[in-house]
């Protein structure tokens, strides 16, 4: 599948208002146009199992996972082409688990990307078995190969891809969310679901565009590996700083849900001042893997940089 994204966004010095304004809706534009090609259509049967699908994953989201690898991948010498599976698979992915989440039986929150969410508009039984059919999906996609990515390339990134989504990884960390629910955790336990529950996923989109590229070496992949679960904990730390501070209208979920259920946040266990400073340190120590690198990583940069100052 070939695209109009311009590599200039990845290859030039990019300002935080351009980041906003240009590479993020460009990326967003792209794999959604991918996620929509891959996605079964709403009239193929079973249609209402289709629609819960299509209506989960397109039209909302910042497409954070994928841009990451569109940005990991443009750094290790990767075709825009070769990404866009990888790409596509982790925002599969992560929209099966936002959907599990957001279920009575988990999180219990009704509203999700500014719209009712999934099991609230097609109800409990649907929204699970879309659940289930997108991380199937998520797989297929992600084992797809090119002429230009060898065999052991694309069982490497499979093999991240299936630990991110399992119990050191996506299901672990809810489970371990589930579990601290109404108990005070230590700062130890909180990274540890963070790790699990939003940065693994992180981690392995960077690492899954990093080994669509040939030859890369293994120190940068170490050191992509420190970048992204540095942004994955910033991320985090920016989520529980906003469900404070940000308000349901731009955060496209209820403000104050973590409060509400009882869970340890940064915020609650060190307070928002120290919160948002831990989130700059892990920016800077994520920009410092990078500093060898050069403009082709600006993209990566100005992702931590994002991650620690969206308001969204």
């Amino acid at each position: 599948m070939r695209s109009n994204v311009k590599r200039a966004f990845v290859v030039t010095g990019i300002s935080r208002a351009a980041f906003v304004s240009d590479v993020v809706p460009a990326y967003a534009a792209r794999v959604e146009s991918v996620l929509d090609t891959f996605l079964p259509a709403e009239t193929e049967l079973p249609c209402e199992l289709h629609r819960a699908m299509r209506y989960a994953v397109l039209g909302g989201g910042k497409r954070l996972r994928a841009l990451l690898v569109y940005a990991a991948g443009t750094v290790c010498g990767a075709h825009l082409d070769d990404l866009d599976a990888p790409a596509a698979a982790v925002e599969l992915l992560h929209a099966y688990s936002l959907i599990h989440d957001d279920l009575p039986a988990m999180d219990d929150d009704e509203l999700r990307r500014g719209k009712a969410s999934c099991h609230i508009v097609f109800g409990e039984a649907t929204a699970i078995l879309a659940g289930d059919a997108l991380q199937s999906l998520a797989f297929e996609v992600a084992a797809q190969g090119s002429p230009l990515v060898a065999p052991e390339q694309v069982i490497a990134r499979l093999q991240r891809f299936a630990h991110a989504s399992g119990s050191q990884g996506m299901a672990g960390g809810q489970a371990l969310d589930l579990a601290g629910e109404g108990k005070t955790l230590t700062l130890e336990q909180l990274e540890a679901m963070h790790t699990r529950k939003t940065g693994a996923l992180i981690a392995a989109s960077v690492a899954m565009g990093a080994l669509t590229a040939l030859d890369v070496e293994r120190e940068l992949l170490d050191q992509l590996d420190e970048y992204a679960r540095c942004v994955g904990l910033a991320f985090q730390s920016r989520d529980d700083i906003l469900d404070v501070e940000g308000e349901t209208e731009t955060l496209g979920k209820p403000q104050g849900s973590d409060q509400a259920a009882a869970k340890s946040t940064y915020p609650a266990l060190i307070g928002l001042g120290a919160s948002k400073s831990m989130a700059a340190r892990l920016h800077a120590r994520a920009v410092a893997q990078l500093a060898l690198l050069d403009a082709r990583a600006d993209t990566l940069r100005a992702v931590s940089d994002f991650a620690v100052t969206r308001c969204a």
